[in-house]
């Protein structure tokens, strides 16, 4: 039986070729001005989920 990929995670995180997965920073929407431009720099980078959450996104996202 074929599993479903969970769309609202789909959207939101990619796999790195070997397999890692990768995610967008959170708090870079509004209220921008609040928040020094290094902070805002630092946000503009993905990075990689953390290893405790790896497991959990990996089920939602079955053909990954």
């Amino acid at each position: 039986m074929k599993l479903k990929t969970n769309r609202g995670a789909a959207k939101r995180f990619k796999f790195t070729a070997r397999g890692k997965i990768k995610r967008r920073k959170a708090y870079h929407r509004h209220i921008l001005t609040s928040k020094s431009p290094k902070r805002k720099r630092s946000l503009r980078q993905p990075t990689l989920v953390d290893p405790t959450n790896v497991k959990a996104i990996r089920r939602l996202l079955p053909y990954g």
